[in-house]
């Protein structure tokens, strides 16, 4: 199938047409999703901001290390001064309560970690979990067996509760967003394990890999040639799905104090700084909070147009009013004038 020109069966007839191009496709239909195109453009905003950290930085003057003391009134507990937050030429978002270090660098040197950390995880989920599926799949009854049983521990796993505690017993000086990335990597990916284990025993079946199989190609050649390029679409619908989750769970154990340390900025970790400042200094906590929540929200969007161009047949989970109403509108009046036809 790989190698050949796709065909397909035109209803109604024994003809057959050239199947448009998977990638035209895909691209089409993403780009039909005006709600994904607009969360594409977010998600690549944030990426740009995240990669010139250090010019954006420089630009406005700043480091997120340096502390600034003169811009923090310590009679007041250590509360910025100025309005909103200590806001200036100087810095752009003003400063930190207690530290004055500048809020503006520490977000987008934040940026840096939240995504780094969950892009780099996902890369380890999908690579371990494929090859896992992959091999489940293609293996003998004892190997699919035994991978079996090791993704079901996997999944059952309560992912927060062992990062919690692999987390808080490796030595300090390990790199921790290192070690947030290979936990997470090495803790979740028994889920895509097992969505690949089903669709490579769905595409086992298929007439062109019984074909590849009847030429004389050895199992792992079938694998690569041509069970991965079937596999690829579920792949990166989970994968694209997976981003905002793991975002999520960085922020989590940075919030809960076994993630990124000190000085190290991560949208998560200055949560966790900003909990007793929401009075004082709303900014602190609303900054992060807002990140956080636009880049979740953006990838999430994203990811379910993905999915959904990748796979027409399943109507997007995001899509809600108008959308439906006129569906359901469309097809009730098509069933009237069915009805109305067949009564005259």
């Amino acid at each position: 199938m790989s190698e050949a020109l796709a065909v397909v069966e035109t209803a109604g007839t024994g003809t057959s047409v050239p199947a448009v191009s998977g990638a035209r496709q895909f691209w089409r239909r993403l780009r039909a999703q005006r709600a994904a195109l607009v969360a594409a453009a977010v998600v690549a905003l944030l990426v740009l901001v995240a990669l010139a950290a250090p010019l954006l930085t420089a630009l406005e003057g700043q480091d997120p290390t340096t502390y600034h003391p003169t811009l923090i009134d310590s009679a007041r507990g250590g509360v910025p001064i100025g309005s909103f937050g200590g806001v200036s030429a100087d810095h752009w978002l003003g400063v930190e309560p207690q530290t004055g270090r500048d809020m503006f660098a520490r977000l987008v040197y934040g940026a840096r970690v939240s995504l780094g950390v969950a892009l780099a995880a996902t890369v380890v989920q999908v690579a371990i979990g494929v090859a896992v599926g992959v091999a489940a799949a293609l293996g003998n009854r004892w190997v699919d067996q035994l991978l079996s049983r090791i993704t079901d521990i996997i999944v059952s796993m309560p992912l927060m509760i062992m990062s919690l505690a692999l987390l808080a017993i490796v030595p300090s000086s390990f790199p921790r967003p290192v070690l947030v990335t290979l936990v997470i990597g090495l803790i979740a990916w028994g889920t895509i394990a097992k969505i690949v284990r089903a669709q490579t025993l769905s595409l086992k079946g298929l007439d062109y890999v019984s074909a590849a199989r009847l030429s004389g190609w050895g199992t792992w050649r079938i694998a690569r040639r041509e069970l991965l390029p079937g596999l690829a679409a579920p792949v990166i619908t989970y994968a694209a799905l997976l981003v905002p989750a793991n975002i999520s769970v960085e922020a989590a154990l940075s919030f809960l104090g076994v993630g990124v340390k000190p000085p190290t900025p991560s949208w998560g970790q200055m949560l966790t700084a900003a909990d007793v400042w929401y009075q004082a200094a709303p900014q602190y906590l609303l900054l992060p909070a807002g990140a956080l929540f636009v880049t979740v929200l953006a990838l999430t969007v994203l990811g379910d147009g993905v999915r959904t161009a990748l796979d027409p047949r399943a109507a997007s989970r995001l899509r809600v009013g108008t959308g439906r109403k006129a569906a359901t509108g469309t097809g009730t009046a098509a069933g009237h004038a069915t009805e109305k036809e067949a009564s005259a």
